[in-house]
């Protein structure tokens, strides 16, 4: 193990949440009304007249604000991914390997709390993505991925944390906190900082906990998982 590296984070770099862009006044509503459709209808289903109607200006007359529905799209998609790099990031920067995954853990539960339309575009539309932006999309979520791989695995080498398979930890973790988006409601019994607490001690107990002997068997805690 290398306690030394448990006091700094293990890429200590930032990334600024990129602006979408298409905002401002009346793409801004455009963009809103995109967001809505494209949640309750999916993609496919809803067309530029569509949008149109809910913000008021006849179909064609979108082209003058954008040149198509796949712009939408891929801001929406593109916009959503580098706003979670960028938090992840903040939330990475200072502590040790804990310390930095309750914040990161909060972070991660907030913004789908809050953004849940943008987590029901990006769950299931990520097909409906064209070249380039579908593989630009996919980087972004394995670089994602890969950060909270990073973190973990640095928490093992530490000392802070006792899991077989950092890969299936991750994806524990951020289904847990992607679900949030699916029943959390801003008048429900608990805050959102009192959730995001919740989620952040449940990660933490998750990769701090006992391993039961049948996960740490060596299927579980060979080679093959030690570079993810």
């Amino acid at each position: 193990m290398n306690a030394k590296r448990s006091g700094s984070p293990a890429q200590p770099e930032y990334i600024e949440a990129e602006s979408s862009p298409v905002q401002g006044g009346r793409k801004f509503d455009i963009r809103e009304a995109a967001l809505t459709l494209f949640a309750e209808r999916g993609y496919h289903a809803t067309s530029m007249e569509d949008i149109g109607r809910i913000v008021g200006v006849r179909g064609p007359s979108l082209y003058n604000h954008l040149k198509s529905k796949q712009e939408l799209l891929v801001d929406i998609m593109v916009t959503t991914m580098k706003a979670l790099l960028a938090e992840f990031c903040l939330a990475n920067s200072s502590g040790g390997p804990s310390e930095r995954l309750r914040q990161a853990m909060e972070s991660h539960v907030r913004y789908h709390a809050t953004h849940p339309r943008e987590v029901r575009i990006g769950n299931r539309e990520i097909a409906s993505l064209e070249e380039p932006a579908h593989d630009l999309v996919v980087k972004l979520r394995s670089e994602y991925e890969n950060k909270w791989r990073l973190l973990i695995q640095e928490g093992l080498d530490s000392g802070d944390f006792s899991i077989p398979s950092p890969r299936v930890a991750v994806y524990a973790i951020l289904e847990m906190g992607i679900g949030v988006a699916q029943w959390y409601r801003p008048d429900g019994s608990l805050s959102l900082d009192e959730i995001s607490e919740l989620y952040a001690e449940m990660a933490s107990r998750l990769l701090s906990g006992p391993v039961p002997a049948a996960a740490a068997s060596p299927t579980m805690t060979g080679s093959s998982d030690h570079g993810d």
